[in-house]
């Protein structure tokens, strides 16, 4: 795994000790980010269920100001913390070891807004659609994006709320439904 463009284009990023987190592919990362991006001028990203932080670090790369990363795994967060060292983006993320739901209501306790958001849960999980529900109570930017990775069997085509579903890629057994929040009037 590397980071592929942007001021840290080239860097090596580690992988999670061990079988339990699925690092998103290089290909896979390429394609959601030239469905988003490719580059960006500001802006906050929320990464729920980090891994090994490389598609914050690709956001923070390309533009992205500051980075919010919560995993649940140990492991998980160690690696984080080494490649947000490695690619010199330490000062600009927030690293915690939360479960997804607790992450948010935290967030929200602060008010957080994001621009950006990548959803990657454990497969089994089943956990996007109230994970949504929650963003899009009030902690997206107007215009703000959700990028969900999901097993390409499950589909994710109704809206919630005011983020409506606009862009949908399979890989495989992967799949990528992008969701962008309405401009409220």
């Amino acid at each position: 795994m590397r980071v592929i463009s942007g001021s840290a284009k080239g860097r090596t990023l580690k992988a999670v000790p061990g079988m339990g987190t699925r690092p998103t592919t290089d290909k896979v990362k390429e394609a959601v980010f030239s469905m988003i991006g490719p580059y960006f001028d500001g802006g906050a990203v929320l990464d729920l269920f980090a891994g090994t932080g490389g598609l914050s670090i690709e956001a923070l790369s390309r533009g992205m100001e500051l980075a919010v990363l919560t995993d649940m795994d140990k492991k998980a967060i160690d690696t984080i913390r080494l490649n947000l060292q490695a690619t010199g983006f330490t000062d600009r993320a927030e690293v915690y070891r939360n479960d997804a739901q607790r992450a948010l209501k935290a967030l929200a306790k602060r008010e957080m807004k994001f621009d950006l958001v990548f959803l990657d849960p454990p497969y089994k999980l089943k956990v996007i659609g109230p994970l949504l529900e929650e963003l899009e109570g009030g902690m997206l930017a107007d215009g703000a994006r959700v990028v969900v990775e999901h097993d390409a069997d499950d589909r994710y085509e109704e809206p919630v709320g005011l983020l409506e579903p606009v862009r949908r890629s399979e890989y495989g057994a992967t799949a990528i439904t992008v969701f962008r929040m309405v401009e409220k009037e």
